[in-house]
């Protein structure tokens, strides 16, 4: 099937089924969910906990196959673990053994690219990153907010087509977490990267994202696509203080508010 040049990544009628535990019934976690990124969006992904967001980046990277529909990257179909995309987490993930510098080069290294490319690659982002100081420290002697950083710079080194960012910075302070994003938007801006951001932290949504898409209770599919009318996307602090971000909030907060009761735990 075709795709538009722009779009990067497509979610055509996606539902995903897990079998049930001992004589359980399936659980559906997505139901025919439709989405399309074009090139160089971000867009977010919110919803209450267990509605399958998780699941949907999943998919996307092809850890996960879709039980019925289909997903495209760079307008192929994913039936697989798919080099095209790269994942951000919570957790850093940093190899405690390896320096700052090892552990952005190791996608690199994986994909046996050349010693002295990936070493220019890594030292290229980490000064993106603001890390150059710290290209040989070890995870254990940065910042969780630097790790963090380290994280971003080694998600990219892989020059991926979609990143896949599942509340990289949630388990940050609020004053860290607001440095991480602008960090994180300034760079997606400069390196013209596309990504599919899951937040449950409603302003974070809207300071990164130019679409947000708002999801129902279990079984998860889109309810609302919401275009992000505001400028700067790659200067979130400024985004912060725009008066139109309490509307958005609003509105993204009523339509939450009808699952306020959904299952706590996340697919």
């Amino acid at each position: 099937m075709s795709q538009t040049a722009e779009t990067r990544i497509e979610y055509r009628g996606v539902t995903k089924r897990f079998p049930g535990q001992g004589e359980g019934a399936a659980v559906t976690a997505v139901r025919d969910v439709h989405l399309a990124v074009r090139s160089g969006e971000v867009v977010s992904l919110i919803g209450p906990s267990g509605c399958g967001k998780s699941t949907l980046l999943n998919m996307g990277s092809g850890l996960y196959l879709p039980t019925e529909g289909e997903v495209f990257v760079d307008g192929m179909i994913v039936d697989g673990p798919n080099a095209h995309v790269a994942f951000m987490l919570q957790k850093d993930l940093l190899l405690p053994w390896r320096s700052i510098r090892e552990n952005v080069e190791l996608g690199l290294e994986i994909r046996h690219v050349g010693k002295a490319e990936r070493r220019e690659r890594a030292l290229y982002l980490l000064d993106k990153c603001r890390l150059t100081r710290f290209v040989d420290h070890y995870p254990h002697q940065l910042s969780g907010g630097m790790r963090q950083r380290a994280a971003l710079a080694r998600t990219l080194a892989v020059d991926p087509s979609v990143l896949l960012m599942d509340e990289p910075f949630s388990a940050l302070d609020a004053q860290t977490k607001m440095v991480l994003q602008q960090d994180l938007a300034r760079t997606l801006a400069e390196e013209g990267k596309t990504a599919v951001f899951i937040t449950h932290d409603l302003v974070e949504s809207v300071a990164l994202s130019d679409r947000i898409f708002v999801m129902s209770q279990r079984p998860g599919t889109i309810i609302r696509e919401i275009p992000v009318d505001i400028p700067d996307r790659d200067r979130p602090m400024e985004r912060r203080q725009h008066a139109k971000v309490g509307d958005y909030v609003r509105e993204l907060m009523s339509l939450l508010h009808i699952n306020e009761h959904a299952n706590d735990e996340e697919v």
